[in-house]
């Protein structure tokens, strides 16, 4: 019954997204982010996802790059919850701490029921400005599946810019890890 439901959800997902090649090299996110990428990735874009852009190497249901580019005060994150949902807004604030910021990624990645766990938090130099990077396990409701995950943010002007990538823990994770290392290094802020 519960792989009927995830095949189900998968089809609607892609009755309702649209998919594009994601080119090698640098590629723009908003005005004023830049990522460098090698290899295959594609952008989804589907209802309920903004304000980040989702990126894929294996597809949606093995992992994601969530790509959170100049994210204002005020502005929340991911707010198309289903109409009679119970899934809370999150919402960023410019005056928010790193360890604020986290927590505000951790609902978000949460809020379907998943569960979510902190790993590691440390400072990071992200798109040469003073950042953080963050590791964590996620527990993803729909299906189990043990999640692992790293995210890089960092403000500018009092805008949030963020990486967070998932991918499940014994295969699919480490394979890209250092992938993703790599993308974070070379992201730049304009």
């Amino acid at each position: 019954m519960k792989n009927l439901f995830i095949l189900g959800l998968a089809l609607l997902l892609a009755s309702c997204a649209s998919v594009r090649k994601v080119e090698s090299g640098a590629n723009a996110v908003g005005e004023r982010m830049s990522i460098h990428v090698d290899g295959n990735w594609n952008h989804l874009d589907f209802p309920g996802i903004k304000p980040a852009q989702v990126w894929t190497m294996e597809g949606i249901t093995i992992d994601e790059l969530l790509v959170y580019s100049g994210i204002r005060d005020g502005q929340a994150m991911h707010p198309d919850a289903p109409a009679g949902s119970k899934q809370k807004n999150f919402v960023f604030r410019k005056a928010m701490q790193t360890e604020e910021i986290v927590s505000m990624l951790e609902g978000v990645l949460s809020r379907d029921g998943s569960s979510f766990k902190l790993l590691k938090l440390e400072p990071y130099a992200f798109g040469g400005r003073k950042g953080f990077r963050f590791e964590y396990e996620r527990i993803r409701k729909v299906d189990n599946v043990q999640m692992r995950g790293v995210g890089f943010g960092a403000l500018d002007k009092d805008e949030l810019f963020a990486l967070v990538y998932q991918a499940p823990r014994l295969t699919f994770f480490p394979r890209h890890q250092a992938r993703i290392e790599s993308i974070a290094k070379a992201v730049t802020i304009k």
